[in-house]
């Protein structure tokens, strides 16, 4: 059987293959007070009414799975993973929470918390494109280094990083789900900010499928090249209409002169073959 890499194995299994875990055959139970959250967590906004339904499950069934933390050195906690449930936790008047303690460098901390929240589906794109970006940034990694780091092909993380070149408004209307990943791959393929923007601005007014979006790009492009390429050639047209007497047209690698008559082929023929 193939080995799994990456998300496939599940964070706990990415965890145990990079670093040795402290108390790692049982589960302690660690004071609320004491922890903190990671500050590089790559999540950024947490739904209060999901919140609310985990904090009552929580107090009626208490916490199923125990949250993941790294001990600081002046014996308080940073969250790796949980940080959802350590939040509910509180909110259900909780003193203390189960987890697991491992020892951590910074950069696993963060790769960690992305890890988690991409397998649990928590990230909208904005947020996973900044936490790549990141991670990118502060280890010198490559676009084919981060996409074996979290399991993804490289195009994917390429994909997603294309979306911090999207305006502000658009990105917003990501994280607010206004519109999908598949709207915005749509947008990035138009040239300037002025027609994203409008494009963007069209599909909430009028619904357009991704399908839709990618038409209108595909015109905006054809529309764009015919200017310059109408003009240069409208210009040859002329030329050629005044030496030869007919109606000119070029369109592309085509060329194509009218004539009415026998008489008016004749004369053509006579004229190019002079």
């Amino acid at each position: 059987m193939k080995k799994q890499t990456g998300l496939g194995r599940g964070l706990d299994a990415l965890i145990d293959t990079h670093v040795m875990a402290e108390g790692s055959s049982s589960i302690n139970e660690v004071e609320l007070s004491l922890i903190s959250a990671n500050p590089e967590q790559p999540r950024r906004s947490f739904d209060a009414e999901a919140l609310e339904e985990l904090s009552h499950s929580i107090r009626e069934h208490g916490i199923i799975s125990p949250v993941t933390l790294r001990k600081n050195e002046d014996g308080t906690y940073m969250i790796i993973a949980g940080e959802r449930r350590v939040r509910a936790a509180r909110m259900a008047g909780l003193n203390t929470i189960p987890a697991y303690v491992r020892t951590a460098k910074d950069e696993q901390v963060m790769e960690w918390a992305l890890i988690e929240n991409i397998q649990r589906e928590d990230l909208d794109a904005i947020e996973i494109a900044l936490a790549y970006q990141r991670l990118m940034d502060d280890y010198q990694l490559t676009q084919e280094n981060m996409a074996e780091r979290v399991g993804k092909k490289r195009a994917t993380v390429a994909n997603y990083l294309r979306l911090l070149k999207l305006p502000a408004e658009i990105q917003m209307g990501i994280k607010e789900k206004k519109i999908d990943m598949g709207h915005a791959r749509a947008i990035l393929g138009s040239s300037s900010t002025e027609q994203q923007l409008d494009i963007y601005k069209r599909i909430l007014r009028d619904g357009l499928s991704v399908r839709k979006v990618e038409e209108l790009v595909s015109k905006q492009k054809n529309e764009k090249n015919a200017v310059p390429k109408n003009t240069t050639f409208r210009q040859q047209e002329k030329e050629l209409e005044q030496r030869l007497g007919f109606p000119v047209r070029i369109d592309g690698k085509h060329l194509t002169i009218t004539y009415s008559t026998p008489e008016q082929l004749q004369l053509l023929i006579e004229q190019l073959t002079r």
